[in-house]
């Protein structure tokens, strides 16, 4: 769990704006892609398969009120608006996930190719006059 929050950490502080406001509009389109997906696509077999039922057709509708001689429209709740929309969610959350997680490894391949060392400073005049007197010692 504590890599998992790093990881986030990590995604959440990195980058600029620019990056965020290409990844929002990139990100809108794709939401439109998987909701097109999820109704078009994946929905119809399993309402076929489980009877032929339309999932957007799915809801509950409460009893009518009647206020003041006037009845009004019934209530629904559309859950079967609500699995759609929750399918959505689990596959641009997978498919985000997915990208994060490969961006991610991506970086830390970076991080682990070796730097090219770096070149040797020039010693200064005490360390080359240390250096001859070592030598001079030495003989």
């Amino acid at each position: 769990m504590g890599k998992f929050i790093e990881e986030f950490k990590a995604f959440a502080v990195k980058g600029n704006a620019v990056d965020m406001a290409v990844g929002v509009i990139i990100g809108g389109a794709f939401g439109k892609i998987v909701s097109s997906i999820v109704d078009d696509i994946i929905m119809p077999p399993i309402g076929w398969l489980i009877g032929g039922v339309n999932f957007t057709d799915l809801k509950v509708e409460l009893p009518s009120v009647v206020i003041e001689g006037v009845e009004l429209a019934p209530a629904t709740i559309n859950y079967g608006n609500f699995i759609q929309t929750m399918l959505d969610f689990v596959i641009i959350a997978f498919c985000v996930f997915m990208l994060v997680k490969g961006v991610n490894s991506l970086n830390k391949k970076k991080e682990e190719e070796p730097a090219a060392p770096a070149p040797e400073p020039e010693p200064s005049a005490e360390e080359k006059l240390l250096t001859e007197i070592r030598d001079l010692l030495k003989k």
